[in-house]
């Protein structure tokens, strides 16, 4: 199933008639009359030209409802208001859902307005939880006359304002400026326990920045369990079990076996607050930059992946590329469904040269985290993840098993010009 958002047009009166029946209008106190359906299509086709874009879904192509934006105030904000509709042959499978992530891609385009708000009925189950799923928050509730009665409503709100470090106090700021690397923070190997310390330590430089760097002979990090993927990679923690146990961080596939033990480390370890980082990307097919918080794992389940930033050399152009954002469950079984729907990661696009530096960063509070490029907010995640996170800084050789290895283009460098963490 394909699901595309598709400007309103003047062939879409047919689709507002379908979407007027009792079923889809119980929750708006029943259907409008021909002549207010009429003005519903012209108030669509205007929206447009006072700031706001309607939409049509639709599914493999078919129309399936609608869906827009437009300005509105909330307790004296500007914000833009949301709405949407899904014909009953398409209604819990996913299509609203869908259709509301493209939206917010397109309000987040436009970026004239820092709030995007919802008002379902209260009675309106499957649209309030979708704006739970998206990250609103509830601010509270109203009532007010509608198609002669009364409408009582929830307020959503999603905020889109850009990162705010007013008021916040920095923790570390570490700007890989001295001769050698602080092992007070940093543990410069891949986790080592699924394989060695050998074969997983890091290849970089400091003194001006961090440079991680892949080279001709850096051999794969683990090939038993990972192939021929080749890593240079710093991280903030280390806790693993004996050999031959299953208890190791980032348990990335079925079937891990620690190969080798490691001492424990736990060095730089945040819990909320906001987590930022300054780096650039490598533009190369086979190449993968990332910035991961992840669960340093005190329990099994305490391993969920905050993706601050995750990038493709494939997925970068002249002019921008798409950089990976969110939440990923890894083995917290708790944030699993959210990421199933669709709702906890996305790729977003991010004008301008990735391989140049670029600030990526999360807000990170007990009910939810905001990520960030540049400053300018990009996806709200409502998750709970309450427990300690190391950072890992990776860099990754990802080969194409189709071609030879491209050695012409090594070596691969990430440049780290810093990392910050803030309360």
């Amino acid at each position: 199933m394909t699901v595309t958002i598709e400007p309103w047009g003047e062939q879409d009166l047919p689709l507002l008639e379908r979407m007027n029946t009792p079923e889809m209008t119980a929750h708006l106190g029943g259907p409008e009359s021909a002549g207010d359906l009429e003005r519903r299509q012209a108030r669509y086709l205007r929206v447009a030209s006072t700031g706001g874009r309607m939409f049509r879904i639709e599914v493999d192509g078919e129309p399936a409802g609608g869906i827009g934006y437009w300005e509105s105030d909330e307790d004296g904000t500007p914000a833009y208001e949301a709405g949407w509709s899904v014909v009953p042959e398409h209604q819990g499978a996913g299509v609203a859902g869908a259709a509301l992530r493209l939206l917010i891609a397109e309000v987040r385009r436009d970026g004239r307005r820092a709030l995007l708000t919802a008002y379902p009925g209260v009675d309106n189950a499957a649209s309030n939880a979708l704006c739970a799923r998206a990250g609103f928050d509830v601010r509270g509730e109203g009532r007010e006359p509608w198609r002669g009665g009364e409408l009582h409503f929830r307020i959503w709100a999603l905020d889109l304002s850009p990162l705010d470090l007013t008021g916040r106090v920095e923790t570390v700021d570490e700007r890989f400026d001295s001769d050698t690397l602080s092992p007070d923070r940093w543990w410069p190997f891949y986790t080592p326990h699924w394989s060695s310390r050998e074969r997983t330590a890091a290849r970089y430089e400091v003194g001006d920045g961090l440079l991680l760097r892949i080279d001709e002979d850096t051999p794969p990090w683990a090939p038993e369990w990972d192939g021929d993927v080749r890593v240079s990679h710093l991280q903030t923690g280390q806790v693993s079990g004996d050999v031959g146990t299953a208890e190791g961080q980032h348990r990335f596939r079925d079937g891990l076996v620690v190969r080798e033990a490691q001492p424990e480390r736990r060095l730089w370890l945040p819990h909320f607050g906001v987590i930022e980082v300054r780096m650039s990307a490598v533009r190369h097919p086979e190449a993968m930059v990332a910035f991961w918080p992840i669960g340093v794992e005190d329990a099994p389940e305490d391993s969920g992946e905050i993706c601050i930033a995750e990038i493709f050399g494939s997925e970068i152009s002249d002019d921008g590329g798409w950089v990976g954002v969110g939440v990923k469950p890894q083995n917290d079984r708790r944030l699993r469904d959210a990421f199933e729907k669709g709702w906890s990661f996305e790729k977003v696009w991010v004008d301008g040269d990735l391989t140049q530096p670029h600030d990526y960063a999360v807000e990170w509070t007990p009910e939810r985290l905001r990520f960030f490029v540049d400053g300018r907010w990009v996806k709200t995640v409502a998750a709970a993840i309450d427990y300690p996170v190391q950072l890992m800084l990776d860099l990754y050789e990802l080969p194409d098993p189709s071609s030879r290895r491209d050695t012409d283009a090594l070596p691969h460098v990430m440049r780290v010009e810093r990392v910050r963490t803030f309360a």
